[in-house]
Parts: C-alpha cells; sequence; structure tokens
C-alpha cells in the first residue's frame, strides 16, 4: 500500500519534509482532550487503541511531532 501524501506546516518537526510534506512512517492523530497524553509510556500504549469522534479538524491534533533534531 503506497503512503498517502500528508501535508504539514510545522517546519521545525524531525519529518517536515519540502514542500510542507510529512515524511513519518507512521502518524498519531488524536482528538484536543487527550493532547496531553504520553503515548510513549507504558500506561499511555494502553490508549492507542481507542476509538473517539472529533466534530471537527480543528479538535485534533498530531501526536507524530517530534522536535528536529540540531545538526552538529
Amino acid at each position: 500500500m503506497d503512503k498517502p501524501l500528508v501535508k504539514c506546516s510545522v517546519a521545525n518537526c524531525e519529518y517536515w519534509a519540502q514542500g510542507n510534506n510529512c515524511s513519518a512512517d507512521k502518524i498519531m492523530i488524536e482528538i484536543d482532550s487527550h493532547a496531553s497524553m504520553a503515548y510513549d509510556t507504558e500506561f499511555g500504549a494502553e490508549f492507542t487503541d481507542h476509538q473517539d469522534k472529533a466534530a471537527s479538524s480543528s479538535k485534533t491534533c498530531c501526536h507524530t511531532f517530534e522536535p528536529r533534531k540540531s545538526k552538529s
């Protein structure tokens, strides 16, 4: 299956690519009410299989964001 084109304007993300494209292999999108959830902890991992509903795109956020590493 081909990877879908995902547009992103957050240029300081590790996965930001030229043309405002996302180069991540996987993308995690969550509703705003779970925005502070730590998915990299054991407890947070339990929530990756849940389903929620959002009223609009403005009620969602991307958990794939990772600050771009500085080049040394």
